[in-house]
């Protein structure tokens, strides 16, 4: 991903402003709704598209004692990269057969298993690396994804680890879930899957199993379910001030800001007539004589297309709409007849406070979430961080970190 450390001098095309205050803030608000819980942020993803190594660094200084990413290469290379504590744990969850079970065995990277091959496959590696590999179990209380199904096979797994860390090849760190409509208020799913998980959290501790940590609270459980906060929750969206859901709210009935401010300098102004079609397709027509302004962001750069004709920008102190359809790497407004000068600021979306769209605006244009919003924005837009915190910093990490 693009940083400040590789830009040149000349202005932008386009930048992703990321403000590092507003996410440690955000760390320390989610802290307070979650007072008896630690906290695992959420980095996978080049951490909800702003930045996995600055935004670990963040929180970890605000307080979290926890990483999550999805991949095991994500946290290899978080890992690896000596941004964060070596005492600080990460977890990583989608595996797939084959996976660098070894090498997250021995940098001490908590591992998440569904199902009986995945424990087969860590405990070879733990055999090769010499060393007990920290596993955590997944449950599937509900969501029908990943996890291991209660009943039998719940049974089978259980049984099966904890044979495996008398022989000292593992040690279960974690059993975990993952809700299915915790952003939907009152959904009966919820409350199914609380009683669930702390009947399958129940069965594997009957036989033995002391995980240092439960876990099940994505953000907005954090933000509304005290019941599901057991020893950890893992907020990822709302670290980034995107609410996880309109309907339980915005970022600042949480006391979240949004992180990321997405802007472009404008190509190029123009005059056009009455009539003029623009873009692709003439989806939109001109109603009259009117200026027009060329953004230089477009869908290779994580623009949705679906946003064609309906994305808000903020054009010198106006909103304006994206006119016709979304390119490759441009998209058009209609200016109505002012003239800003070229290289005028365009703010896609931001905080909000300054008049500007957010992330929530931009996915109700685009028919999605404000998760894809902020996730999908591509690396030739440079990500630019600021407020950063000259204090922050970490122990290098070493090969056995967190074990």
């Amino acid at each position: 991903m693009s940083t400040t450390a590789h830009l040149p001098t000349a202005p932008l095309r386009a930048r992703a402003e990321i403000d590092l205050a507003a996410l440690r803030a955000n760390v320390r608000a989610l802290r307070a709704h979650a007072p008896g819980a630690a906290l695992m942020a959420v980095v996978k993803s080049e951490a909800y598209g702003h930045g996995a190594v600055p935004c670990a660094r963040a929180a970890v200084a605000a307080g979290a004692t926890w990483l999550g990413t999805a991949t095991p290469e994500e946290a290899l290379v978080l890992r690896a990269s000596g941004a964060v504590p070596a005492d600080v744990r990460i977890l990583c969850w989608l595996w797939t057969p084959g996976g660098p079970w070894r090498e997250a065995v021995e940098a001490g990277i908590d591992v998440s298993l569904s199902g009986m091959w995945a424990l087969r496959e860590v405990t070879a590696a733990a055999r090769l690396a010499g060393a007990p590999a920290r596993v955590q179990l997944k449950a599937d209380t509900g969501l029908g994804r990943n996890g291991c199904p209660p009943g039998r096979d719940w049974e089978e797994l259980v049984g099966a680890a904890l044979r495996a860390e008398r022989e000292g090849l593992v040690r279960i760190t974690g059993l975990w879930s993952h809700f299915a409509c915790a952003d939907e208020p009152g959904h009966p799913s919820v409350a199914a899957q609380l009683a669930l998980f702390r009947e399958m959290v129940a069965y594997a501790e009957d036989r033995g199993a002391r995980p240092e940590v439960r876990h099940i609270a994505n953000s907005p459980a954090t933000l509304t379910l005290p019941e599901a906060h057991f020893d950890l929750v893992r907020p990822g969206i709302a670290l980034y001030g995107v609410s996880p859901s309109p309907e339980l709210g915005t970022p600042a009935d949480f006391g979240l800001r949004p992180v990321m401010t997405l802007s472009a300098s404008l190509a190029l102004v123009k005059q056009v007539p009455g009539g003029h079609g623009v873009s692709y397709g003439h989806h939109y027509t001109t109603p009259g004589e009117t200026t027009l302004g060329l953004v230089p962001l477009g869908y290779a750069d994580g623009i949705p297309r679906h946003a064609s004709g309906a994305g808000p920008v903020l054009i010198g102190g106006k909103w304006r709409t994206v006119a016709g359809r979304v390119a490759m790497d441009q998209f058009v407004v209609d200016l109505g007849g002012d003239e800003p000068a070229p290289g005028e600021q365009a703010v896609l979306f931001g905080p909000g406070d300054r008049g500007e769209p957010t992330a929530e605006d931009w996915a109700q244009a685009a028919g999605t979430i404000a998760y894809e919003i902020v996730t999908r924005i591509g690396t030739r837009v440079p990500r630019v961080y600021v407020n950063e915190d000259p204090h922050e910093g970490a122990r290098p990490a070493h090969g056995d970190a967190g074990r």
